[in-house]
Order: structure tokens, then C-alpha cells, then sequence
């Protein structure tokens, strides 16, 4: 009876034996198979959490976290942003027929002297261009004022004197007496400007000083033609930094805090678009204007269109349309201003501007700024498609007088 119990006892030490074997083998083969698993986790370095958090930032999350450079750029100009505000003297029309005979002895000849007069006041924005006391603004929120007064940041409030205004390009330059030691806003380069680079506005909108709005370049040189400021002559950048009335001669800022533009228009039917001056054109201008107090501008004298084949074919097939267009890319002249340079040159009516100078003119915006930029008395040469025929004008451009 014995040995039957030693051999159960001696099967089952056998079984365990062999499974602790069995176990031993499977562990050291595992640890041959995968080593990996088996070496001890590294030491993570304070430089190497920081790169693992930034590395694990998302896009939003870093536009976030870098907001830091709107307070800096804004520090950098603030103080040499202004508040421009403007009086101006109007009289109301004396109604016509006050001025018959009748009811003047009915009511008295110092009748008309007692119309009152009318106080209007408006409100702008305006940056510092040197420690003298030159501020750089808009013309239209100047122009025919009786009175301008300049805020500085801090307080204080200075006359001012208007040096220069232009209006063809909507820039004025104002003189403030204030010692020489005022804060300057520091001039950047439009010509580096990219669509997408960050935009911050500053100024006075709607009354509310020192207000900082933040956007994007949405684009750049949008034609004041596009805006629908026809009477200008800019290309402007587009951006949808949010800008109202009272921004107008503010600063538009790069991220850096450097000035690339003016603010100076709003279009009523649009949410969220504004646009700014380029400053390297009104970094000539306001030159100018500091030594003349204007700036003379050549000009031919033509309304125009920008002539495209469909637009020809699309007026050529009208049976009601008074005139046939060459189906070509061009300007079309839509009317010739008497006694201008075009008029004295011979262009007329109906004419497709080709060329000036040999170069190919196909939109009226080029052909506004070859205009533009020539010289006063400076002979052009134009080529126009008259009808089936071409022909070589020479046009000597003169000086756009303002309409005021």
C-alpha cells in the first residue's frame, strides 16, 4: 500500500518540477524576443517635457498661447497714436425766397442775419511721424476744418495746424507745437507685407480711445476703383481687422508693432472688411506734402473701362447697343474730359487704349498707375484701336487740379 502513495507523490513533485522548468525556459526566451521590453524607461529632462509639450501643441493652442505679441506691438506705438478732432463752421441756405423784395419789408431786412450757424465736429485718428511734432492722418478728416485739436495719449491736447492735404490719395499732414521730445510710432515696409501676416488696427473708433482690434492682411493692392472710391487713386490693403468711423488715419500694425498702413475706409455693405494706405506711398506723400504743403498729379483726362473680350462680344451682340467694340483686351474710354490732355492729344469716345510706351495696358488701374507715376508735362506715347484701325497718339499729361 505504500508504494502506490510514493508513486502518486513522486508523479506529482515530477509535475511541479517540470512546470517551474518549463516556466523558467518561456521567461528567458521572452526576454530574448523582445529586449526592448526589458530596459529601463529613460530619464525625461526638463528641456526634454518642455519640447515634448510644445511638440504636442496643437495650431490653436500655440495662436493662443502667442498672443503675448498683439500687448507688445500695441506698447511699441500706443503712445504715439492720437485723437484727432475737428469744428467746423457751416451757415445754413437762406431760403430763396427771402431774398424777394416782398417779404423782406414783411419780416425785415435783419431777417437773414439772424439764421444761426452750425457747429459740426468730427473725430478721427492720427499717429506721430517725428519727435517735432508732424501727425500723419487722413485728408478727409481734416479737410475744411475751422479747428483741429490733437490728443496724445497721456492727456494732452494740442492745436493743430494742417500743412498739407491731399486728397487724391486721402492723406493730410498736421503740426502740433509740443516741445521735441513726443513718442514716435515706428515706420515698417509695405513692400513686405503678405497676405495672411497679422494685422492690428489702433485708433478712436466710434469714440472709444486707444481701442486695438486684431485681424489678417486679407489681401493687398485692392484698387480704390474695387472699394468704390473712384476719385482716389490708392491701392490699399485689405483687412478684415475690425475698423470703424474714428479709425481713419490710425495705424495699421505689423506683428512687430511697426506701422505698414493708414486705416482710412469702411465699406457700408461689408461685415468685416476694412482697408489701410500702404505706408511706403504715405511715406512720399507726407514728404511732399511737409515741403509744399500739396502734391501735383499728372492726368489725361478719360473716363475708362477695363475691356475684356467678353464684355466686347457681350455689347456687340445687344442690336440696341450704339457702337461696335473690338473684342480685345484693352481700356475702353467711355468719355474725354473738354480741354484735357487726352481731348488736345485726340482721343475720343470709343477709343481702346492698347499701349502706353510700348507697354501693354489691359485694365484701367494700370493704366491709372502709369499715369500716376510720370512726371508733370511728360509726353506719353498712346496707342488706341479706333474702329478697324490703330493709331499713335502723344499725350502730354497736366497737373489734376482738386475738385475743391
Amino acid at each position: 500500500m505504500r508504494f502506490p502513495k510514493l508513486s502518486r507523490s513522486l508523479r506529482q513533485l515530477t509535475t511541479h518540477v517540470l512546470a517551474i522548468a518549463l516556466g523558467v525556459v518561456l521567461a528567458v526566451s521572452t526576454l530574448q524576443v523582445l529586449p526592448s521590453q526589458a530596459e529601463p524607461a529613460p530619464t525625461i529632462t526638463a528641456l526634454d517635457t518642455s519640447n515634448l509639450i510644445a511638440q504636442r501643441q496643437s495650431p490653436t493652442t500655440a495662436a493662443i498661447g502667442s498672443t503675448s505679441f498683439v500687448t507688445a506691438a500695441v506698447n511699441r506705438v500706443g503712445s504715439a497714436v492720437v485723437r484727432i478732432d475737428t469744428e467746423r463752421t457751416i451757415t445754413r441756405r437762406v431760403d430763396p425766397f427771402m431774398e424777394d423784395p416782398f417779404f423782406r419789408r414783411f419780416f425785415g431786412d435783419g431777417f437773414s442775419q439772424q439764421i444761426p450757424s452750425e457747429q459740426l465736429r468730427g473725430l478721427g485718428s492720427g499717429f506721430i511721424l517725428d519727435k517735432s511734432g508732424l501727425v500723419l492722418t487722413n485728408a478727409h478728416v481734416v479737410d475744411k476744418a475751422d479747428k483741429v485739436t490733437v490728443r496724445l495719449k497721456d492727456g494732452r491736447t494740442f492745436e493743430g495746424k494742417v500743412q498739407g492735404i491731399d486728397e487724391v490719395t486721402d492723406l493730410a499732414v498736421v503740426k502740433i507745437n509740443a516741445g521735441n521730445d513726443l513718442p514716435v510710432a515706428p515706420l515698417g515696409s509695405s513692400t513686405n507685407v503678405q497676405v495672411g501676416d497679422w494685422a492690428i488696427a489702433v485708433g478712436n473708433p466710434l469714440g472709444f480711445d486707444n481701442t486695438v482690434t486684431l485681424g489678417i492682411v486679407s489681401t493687398l493692392k485692392r484698387s480704390s476703383a474695387q472699394v468704390g472710391i473712384s476719385d482716389k487713386r490708392l491701392d490699399f490693403i485689405q483687412t478684415d481687422a475690425a475698423i470703424n468711423p474714428g479709425n481713419s488715419g490710425g495705424p495699421l500694425l505689423n506683428g512687430q508693432g511697426e506701422v505698414i498702413g493708414i486705416n482710412t475706409a469702411i465699406r457700408p455693405d461689408a461685415m468685416g472688411i476694412g482697408f489701410a494706405i500702404p505706408i511706403d506711398k504715405a511715406k512720399a506723400i507726407a514728404a511732399q506734402l511737409q515741403r509744399d504743403g500739396k502734391v501735383a498729379h499728372p492726368y489725361l483726362g478719360v473716363q475708362m473701362l477695363t475691356l475684356t473680350p467678353d464684355l466686347a462680344k457681350l455689347n456687340n451682340t445687344d442690336p440696341n447697343s450704339p457702337i461696335q467694340i473690338p473684342e480685345i483686351n484693352g481700356v475702353f474710354v467711355m468719355r474725354v474730359v473738354p480741354n484735357s490732355p487726352a481731348a488736345s492729344a485726340g482721343i475720343r469716345r470709343g477709343d481702346v487704349i492698347l499701349q502706353v510706351d510700348g507697354k501693354a495696358i489691359t485694365s484701367a488701374e494700370q493704366l491709372q498707375n502709369v499715369v500716376e507715376d510720370s512726371r508733370l508735362g511728360q509726353v506719353l506715347q498712346v496707342k488706341v484701336q479706333r474702329g478697324n484701325k490703330t493709331e499713335q497718339l502723344s499725350v502730354r499729361t497736366a497737373e489734376l487740379q482738386n475738385a475743391s
